[in-house]
């Protein structure tokens, strides 16, 4: 019977954000995606290069919506992004024919791995899965993953979420660095 309790929860759910806080995680979120996808569809189109993964819109949530989460601090965005990434690329190049397996072992290893670093930030946990159930023009990109799509889109939505964060007097990003 216990076991079953736990399922009720024990404290109540965060109160709800005022309307000004939902206006600037949305211009923050907005300009961040943006400036991504832009460059993705209007700079690389025609080309190899790739700038956005689906994980970044997971990354926008925290980084534009709750920016004093320990998840969304710039150690946890771009430590969790980088570790997954090399985590899932690492996964496919091992485990190639058995893509169930190579899924599973990246995501579990991404958690684990992020929590021994203090770099927790659950969209990784899609990074990784990404470099691995990608598709051909993801993972045909090997170990270049890591640096571009998530190296560069992470510094980019970094840059965007110092700029829009800090400008209402009732914001402040970051939290920490390091």
């Amino acid at each position: 019977m216990a076991y079953f309790s736990k399922m009720k929860g024990s404290t109540k759910r965060p109160p709800k954000v005022n309307l000004t806080e939902m206006a600037w995680s949305f211009f923050g979120s907005f300009i961040g995606i943006g400036v991504v996808a832009f460059i993705n569809y209007r700079t690389f189109a025609g080309t190899e290069f790739i700038m956005i993964i689906g994980s970044f819109g997971a990354s926008a949530v925290l980084i534009y919506g709750a920016v004093r989460s320990p998840l969304a601090q710039p150690r946890n965005l771009v430590g969790g992004h980088i570790l997954s990434a090399l985590i899932g690329v690492s996964a496919y190049k091992l485990l190639n024919g058995q893509i169930w397996l190579a899924s599973a072992l990246a995501v579990s290893a991404s958690i684990f791995l992020m929590h021994a670093t203090g770099t927790l930030h659950p969209p990784g946990g899609a990074t990784a899965l990404i470099a691995v159930t990608g598709g051909p023009k993801i993972c045909g990109l090997g170990y270049f993953y890591v640096l571009m799509p998530v190296g560069l889109g992470v510094l980019v939505m970094l840059m965007i979420a110092l700029a829009v964060n800090n400008i209402p007097k009732s914001r402040r990003y970051p939290e920490f660095w390091l």
